[in-house]
């Protein structure tokens, strides 16, 4: 029988045995589940070159994924619900991103948000490009080969972004079928929008297989460079099959007592609802999962409730593809030769104006009726970098989308999409953005489960409009409304909507075309937040740092360096206000200086206890959450005065 078929988990107590309130102590239980796919079935006819899998004496093609189960002891005093952690790059993000921690191991808890609640975490391997090991949950698919026993052979894009010095090899994501320099292309740029320069045979070579180098030997790579190599791979693996496990391991926990071998289910019995967590690479997976029609399990029900998704953009995943790299991500400078951004974009079934397709992320699970109830969170990064207004406008960028029914959407105005130090500045011109989502995401997955769990409509969408002037092209700068600060570039340079073409047998999932062809002027058109005249975001769920400011906050940046003038990848800005009137005249800064705004630091703290009481009465604040963001506005307040 396709599905689960066997566990292996090995038991062990968790978080020192410390207990959680009434839901008491936790324990883990690690290892690895076994699965089979049924070519034949209809509900995996999307899997890339599962055709070209080997199959057992059933005729169905195995797969096994690392699995963790993190379970109240006392099952019964859990809340009957699972967080699926849906990992990123094999790494769990959910407790760190929830419970305000650096690690999702079992050495910290953090604020314990989820464990107070009851809820189980699960997470499991999906990505086959994750190396085994070293904690991270891989899926482990089999190689792809010939009906004749040979080796599939094509070609494959190894883009190289080098951020560093002394880098002299570099890996290769699959082996190289030859060695034969004659039959690959290796280029170099600078910035994105260069015109690639291709190396002679001569300037580099194939250490071996998997890796290669500059010529003469000790040569680096330059810092600041992009290079991009095309040359023959073999060996692809199977990777969509992680699009199954993904689906059959939580039909598993949830309606099965035990396995076909007797091995007895964890949580067998215990789960209600199971509700997805997702940041950045697994929500762009989340959105391929639902478009091709994963969340309807074998029994036709619902894999997954709910989704919150946080940082997925208007993309997809380069998984289920032949020669696929899942980790690739795109942005204005980096990944955008990848197949990540594909009509369609939005939720909703549209019809694209340029190629003539009419599709919608969830029109397959419309039909079945095993949609999950959606919340889409971006940060401001996402609609610079990652075309994130494409989530709620047509595809030409020409008017807003009403939302559906099954999904709201956010914007966390002026958040980066991955927040930095703001004492550093990393590959970027000016100091990083350090807003983190946290309180907002924990306040949105309570919405999520009274939602799900009991109808009750969660806030409403709180997007950029182009209806209402708040999402706007990026240039000119004043129709964006960035002000002028003195010492900081704005050039408006963001990632496009292009229309990439990667050959004939794209819709197979193969590629033929590498680099592909790029379509220019880019037809679908991306839009980005308006600012106000301090340079922070207007629409969207505005968190304290940003209603109640003391620096302009940006999604975006801009490299320093050799590249200076492309993007900064998943970096946002801080730029601090001026302290006094006369400093900002000295500066001739437009914007308001701290004593101009908050002529005691009472004020200060007053302003900020306002924007959170409004947050909590819109549902995006929790009340646990509001005693500590007052106290750390209070160490704010008090340097105010200095």
């Amino acid at each position: 029988m396709a599905g689960i078929t066997r566990i292996e988990l090995e038991r062990r107590p968790a978080f020192g045995g410390k207990s959680f309130g009434e839901v008491g102590p936790y324990e883990a239980w690690v290892g690895r589940a076994f699965g089979e796919v049924d070519p034949s079935d209809p509900r995996n006819g999307a899997i890339t070159d599962l055709d070209l899998a080997p199959r057992n004496a059933r005729g169905l093609v195995e797969y096994a994924t690392d699995l963790y189960v993190l379970r109240p002891v006392e099952l019964s005093q859990g809340n009957h619900r699972i967080l699926y952690d849906v990992n990123n790059r094999g790494a769990m993000r959910a407790m760190a991103q929830l419970h305000d921690v650096r690690s999702d191991d079992e050495s910290d808890a953090g604020n314990g948000f989820l464990l107070r609640r009851g809820y189980t975490i699960v997470a499991s391997g999906w990505d086959c490009m994750v190396a085994p090991g070293g904690g991270r949950l891989a899926l482990h698919a089999p190689v792809a080969r010939r009906p004749d026993g040979s080796p599939v052979i094509g070609p494959s894009l190894e883009e190289l972004v080098i951020d560093e010095d002394g880098v002299a090899v570099q890996r290769l994501t699959y082996p190289a079928a030859t060695l034969d320099r004659e039959q690959a292309r290796l280029t170099a740029r600078v910035r994105f929008d260069d015109e690639p320069i291709a190396l002679a045979t001569s300037e580099w070579e194939f250490v071996d297989e998997r890796s290669v180098r500059l010529l003469p030997e000790g040569r680096c790579f330059a810092n600041g460079r992009i290079y991009e190599l095309v040359y023959l791979a073999t060996q692809p693996r199977i990777c969509g099959l992680g699009l199954a496990a993904q689906r059959d391991v939580p039909e598993f926990l949830r309606r099965a007592t035990h396995d076909s071998h007797g091995n007895a289910n964890p949580l067998a019995g215990g789960v209600e609802r199971i509700y997805t967590f997702a940041i950045s690479q697994p929500a762009r997976f989340l959105h391929d999962f639902l478009q091709l029609g994963f969340n309807e399990d074998s029994r036709g029900e619902r894999a997954f409730d709910g989704m919150l998704n946080w940082l997925g953009g208007a993309s997809g995943c380069f998984l289920n593809y032949r020669f696929a790299q899942a980790y690739r991500t795109h942005r204005q400078r980096i990944g955008r030769t990848y197949p990540e951004l594909q009509f369609p974009f939005a939720f909703q079934t549209l019809s694209d104006p340029v190629s003539g397709e009419s599709d919608g992320r969830m029109r397959r699970c419309e039909r079945t009726d095993t949609c999950p109830r959606l919340l889409e969170v971006s940060s401001s990064n996402e609609y610079w970098a990652k075309a994130g207004s494409l989530l709620h406008t047509d595809p030409l960028g020409t008017g807003d989308l009403d939302d559906p029914a099954w999904a709201r959407f956010y914007l966390l105005a002026s958040l980066p999409h991955a927040p930095g130090s703001a004492r550093t500045r990393g590959i970027c011109q000016q100091p990083l953005n350090p807003l983190h989502a946290g309180p907002v995401l924990r306040a949105l997955l309570v919405a999520l489960d009274a939602w799900v769990s009991e109808g009750r409509e969660p806030p409403p969408s709180a997007v950029p409009r182009i209806a209402d002037g708040t999402l706007v092209p990026p240039q000119p700068q004043h129709q964006q409304g960035f002000p002028a600060i003195p010492g900081v570039t704005y050039n408006g340079i963001f990632h496009e909507g292009e229309r990439l073409d990667f050959g004939p047998d794209f819709k197979r999932g193969v590629l033929d075309v590498l680099p592909p062809r790029r379509t220019r002027p880019a037809p679908y058109r991306a839009l980005v937040p308006r600012t106000d005249a301090d340079g922070n975001d207007i629409a969207g769920i505005r968190v304290p740092d940003v209603a109640v400011p003391l620096a302009t906050y940006t999604g975006w940046a801009l490299r320093a360096g050799s590249a200076a003038g492309d993007g900064g990848d998943a970096a946002g800005q801080r730029i601090p206000f001026a302290r006094t009137r006369e400093e900002r005249d000295a500066r001739a800064d437009p914007r308001l200086s701290l004593e101009e705004r908050y002529p005691t630091p009472d004020a200060y703290l007053s302003r900020v206890r306002e924007s959170v009481t409004q947050l909590v009465e819109r549902g995006l604040w929790l009340e646990e959450d509001v005693a500590p963001t007052l106290d750390a506005a209070k160490g704010r307040s008090a340097r105010l005065g200095d």
